[in-house]
């Protein structure tokens, strides 16, 4: 009986179960993951229940809530490339000359992953445009958290000949509130 339930839960999904995992993930919602993994949407609801309930379909979705990076396909070296590119971009990248901009389609991905907003105002000498990037600082500053740049520096001090700056110091507390009730009962008998 023991090896029968575990070769269940070994069966492999199907690529329509692969999917219904990966969408309930993201959704947390059964009938909405049945759809969007190519189930009827006349049965959705009792098929994402029904789904559910299989050992192996929980173990998937468990795996997948419990490695969401991976889920996600989102990595430090691809967290650490979108700031290198806020990082060390300027906005010379937007330009063709010093007043003229590039034509927004014809930007690069990269080009267009540092900007943070664009906006736009009919002035009386013509449209104005601003573009405001990404805070470069603030990329700097994560790349160096990533990377470790900015660790303390382990510095260990010692004396002369390499000795401790500051020998064993043994500190002794002394109780005296048990002196204090012995004179008190003393002064109580005279």
């Amino acid at each position: 009986m023991e090896t029968k339930d575990k070769n269940i839960n070994k069966k492999k999904l199907t690529p329509k179960e692969k999917r219904f995992c990966y969408q309930y993930v993201l959704h947390l919602n059964a009938t909405k993951a049945a759809i969007l993994a190519g189930y009827s949407e006349k049965s959705a609801r009792v098929t994402g229940c029904r789904l559910l309930t299989k050992a192996n379909i929980q173990e998937r979705i468990k795996y997948l809530q419990n490695n969401l990076s991976e889920t996600a396909q989102i990595s430090a070296l691809r967290v650490l490339k979108e700031h290198e590119k806020i990082a060390f971009a300027d906005a010379g990248q937007l330009r063709d000359g010093w007043i003229s901009l590039k034509e927004f389609e014809n930007l690069t991905p990269a080009q267009k992953a540092i900007i943070q907003e664009i906006t736009t105002k009919e002035t009386k000498y013509g449209m104005e445009i601003k573009i405001k990037l990404f805070d470069k600082q603030r990329s700097l500053d994560a790349i160096n958290n990533m990377l470790g740049f900015d660790a303390p520096l382990r510095a260990e001090l010692t004396g002369k000949d390499g000795k401790d700056l500051f020998p064993d110091i043994k500190i002794e507390i002394i109780d005296k509130t048990e002196d204090v009730r012995n004179d008190n009962s003393d002064n109580e008998s005279l």
